[in-house]
Order: C-alpha cells, then structure tokens, then sequence
C-alpha cells in the first residue's frame, strides 16, 4: 500500500518527534514505515534517508501482502465494505471544521506574501482506489493577532480513508498503542480511548520533560466502520513568543470538536 502523504516539511515541530516501529501505521491509511502515523517528516537530520528507506519498505510490505490476498483470494469472500456513510472528497479541507481553532484565538496563517510560490494554506491531495480512498488536509495556523516577532505556529494535519477492501478494525487500537513503547529521555505517550466518535476512537499525547510550555503534539484517531480519521496537532511556541502553547488537554478538546463536525460533513 502506498504511503501517505505528509505535511510540508518546514514545521518547526517536526523535529521532535521520535520514529515508530519499522510497521505499518496510520488512522488515516498507512504512513510511511518508520515514522508516528500523522507525524511531519524531518527535516534534517537524515530525515530524507529515512521516509525513503521506508518507502521501499512500504512497496515490499504491499507486495506481500497483494501475494497473500492472491493466494488465499481475500478479495473474493464476498465481504462488502462498511463505509459507515463516508463518501470521497477530493478536497478534506472543504468538510474540515476549523471554527474551534478560531473560537481559541487561532487564524489560519496568510502564505499570499510567501516567497516561495508553490506555498499554499490550507494544503490538500486526495487518491481515489478500487482498494483505498485516500484524503488529506494540512493547515497552517498562527495565533490571532501575533506580531512579527512572534513565533509561533501550529499545524493541524487530518487524513482520513476509506478501506474498501480490509476491514482495518482488528489492528485499529493496536496501531495507536504501540505509541505507548516510545519513549526517550525528553518525550513519552499516553495514549486514551475517547467515546462519542465513531466505533472507537483514540487520542495520543506526547508528554514534555521539560517544564517550559513551548510545544505541544496530540493526535486523535477515529474509526467508524471501514472508515479511518485522524487529526493532528502539532504546536510550536518560540520562547521569545509572547504566548504559550495549548496543554495536550486543550488541544485534545480541540480536536474532538472539530472531528464531531467534520466526520458529520464528510457524510453529506
């Protein structure tokens, strides 16, 4: 299966975050092996090296995987795929609810005085399959009203798909647990089921050591039949910035309303 696109690689974020197992994750598809399902890539440090080394690792995996289905003729045991009322959107931007952002003091950041010219806000690809329907949407935000010398930014990056093929609920939760494994020196993950959204639903903090306030990275995760969602948020915060970043309990809430509406939208 191919891997899922990724958000711009300039967060300041990005760097961050640690790599996952050399296995399959994602709530909205599969992400590229090795990294956090959702995750922005790195931007130095090797990062390229290592989204193209799990590239190849994706199209080995997908290849085994195409065999086994071939020989046991997975496709063809008639089960039909429960999409729970989710149709394709070419753009997920479009259904995405960004009024909780907005109502917390967040605008999505101006890109028209960019320099580069390829830059847009918000971002969004879409791949429509006989297997997978894949979408995403990546937006920029900024605090309202931040000054020049400010920095701050905030990337809410949300995929969703639609497996028309494999059910993806018997692997759902344990795609998200395996974030409890990841820990170092800095950075830890608590990962919690969230009710109210679909058949089940998750959220994933990632818990600073440090004690200054100056990022924050939540992912909420959303099953509903065949149907996967998940939204991303990741926070920066310099620390000449005037503001402080959302606690991973703010962003969470965030997120769930958002997704309440969006998931709601993604049906009509």
């Amino acid at each position: 299966m191919p891997p899922q696109p990724q958000p711009p690689q300039h967060s300041p974020y990005a760097y961050a975050q640690p790599t996952m197992p050399s296995i399959p994750l994602g709530g909205g598809g599969y992400g590229p092996m090795g990294m956090p399902p959702g995750a922005p890539p790195t931007g130095s440090g090797g990062g390229g090296k290592g989204w193209l080394w799990g590239l190849g690792g994706a199209v080995v995996a997908s290849a085994v995987w195409a065999g086994v289905l071939f020989a046991t003729g997975g496709f063809e045991d008639g089960t039909k795929a429960d999409l729970a009322g989710y149709r394709y959107r070419t753009n997920l931007c479009t259904p995405t609810d960004t009024q909780p952002f907005e109502d917390a003091g967040y605008q999505q950041k101006d890109e028209s005085g960019s320099s580069t010219t390829s830059t847009s806000n918000p971002q969004h690809s879409s791949s429509e399959n006989a297997a997978l329907d894949s979408m995403t949407c990546n937006i920029d935000f900024e605090p309202s009203g931040s000054s020049s010398s400010d920095y701050s930014s905030v990337w809410l990056y949300t995929t969703a798909s639609l497996h028309k093929k494999t059910n993806p609920g018997p692997e759902f939760e344990a795609q998200y647990r395996s974030y409890e494994d990841q820990k170092t020196s800095s950075y830890s993950y608590e990962v919690s089921p969230v009710s109210g959204l679909g058949d089940e639903a998750y959220v994933v903090k990632q818990h600073n050591s440090s004690s200054s306030n100056t990022g924050a990275y939540v992912i909420l995760a959303v099953r509903d039949g065949w149907m996967t969602y998940q939204s991303t948020w990741s926070q920066y915060v310099s620390s000449s910035s005037s503001g402080s970043a959302k606690t991973p309990e703010e962003a969470t809430e965030l997120l769930k309303k958002s997704a309440k509406t969006t998931l709601e939208k993604m049906k009509e």
